[in-house]
């Protein structure tokens, strides 16, 4: 991403949080001297530095800036970053919702991101998944309806970011595995589809897809479930998420997040390269076609 399209609100955030406790730190103040200089209770500091907010208040910040003697730039810097943190976003729903899609900032820095680096053993990524392939598994969670329907609907729309023409559609890194494609669900024409998709995903200049295949053995990650979003520059240090079946977990403390990147690199190393990837999906469609032609052995399509 380029210009002032470089960061949206997630990051703005982020960056706002780290250079209020840079500014602290600068002049010479602990969070309590801060927050008493202001008549601010305890906490609420802690909170604002640990990017533990929804929308700052431009009040707060111009009084932070003031305390911490903010030159003129860095007052134009805060409300720059005061202005993109709070836009309103799509993927925060209202907090009396307690069926909440999305209760971390994952979608934000996913919106946010200069590159994307994704590992799923089991099914594929989000943002290379077909409607009927959302449907299937979301049909298999204990999740009321209403929520499958925000969820289908949030998950297509988080896809939109690969189809930005504005030079900030993020880059693209996806390792998928051959049992990810090897459940059978829907039909044997929306498995096909969802290969077809893949492929011609693979295809778009930022995207590189690798696969890991049955056929080549055990590989690094076996157990692992890796998203990694790297920003613009270096203002803005990557993050790491981790998902399982009911929570996804925030990594960005940089000895981890270094060595998730290093698993990352060893899975993506393992994996065929994209135009074997790609050969191999084409070869995958045709094996899933004729084994729809085959008679029946009583069990689902």
């Amino acid at each position: 991403m380029t210009g002032d399209a470089a960061y949206g609100a997630t990051v703005a955030k982020r960056r706002l949080s780290g250079r209020l406790a840079a500014m602290r730190l600068r002049a010479g103040m602990s969070l309590n001297e801060a927050s008493d200089k202001l008549g601010w209770s305890r906490g609420r500091l802690n909170r604002f530095e640990a990017n533990q907010w929804r929308q700052p208040d431009p009040s707060h910040v111009r009084d932070l800036a003031r305390i911490y003697g903010a030159s003129d730039d860095e007052r134009e810097e805060l409300e720059d970053l005061v202005t993109r943190a709070r836009a309103r976003l799509w993927w925060h729903e209202p907090d009396r919702d307690k069926g909440r899609v999305f209760t971390s900032e994952f979608a934000g820095f996913e919106n946010d991101a200069a590159r994307i680096s994704v590992y799923m053993p089991l099914v594929l990524p989000g943002l290379l998944q077909t409607r009927p392939y959302i449907e299937a598994l979301l049909a298999v969670g204990p999740w009321p309806p209403p929520w499958r329907e925000r969820a289908l609907a949030a998950r297509l729309r988080r896809q939109q970011i690969l189809d930005r023409a504005d030079g900030t559609a993020p880059r693209l890194i996806a390792v998928i595995t051959e049992a990810s494609l090897l459940y059978r669900w829907g039909t044997p024409a929306d498995r096909r589809a969802q290969i077809g998709h893949l492929a011609a995903v693979s295809a778009r200049p930022d995207v590189e897809l690798r696969m890991l295949r049955f056929a080549d053995g055990p590989h690094p990650g076996m157990s692992s479930l890796i998203n990694i979003f790297d920003f613009p520059g270096d203002a803005d240090p990557p993050v790491v998420y981790l998902e399982n079946d009911t929570d996804i977990t925030e990594v960005t403390r940089p000895a981890e997040v270094a060595a998730y990147k290093n698993t990352f690199a060893r899975i993506r190393e393992a994996a065929l390269p994209p135009a074997a990837t790609l050969a191999h999906l084409r070869n995958l469609s045709t094996t899933l076609d004729a084994g729809s032609r085959r008679p029946s052995t009583g069990g689902p399509p």
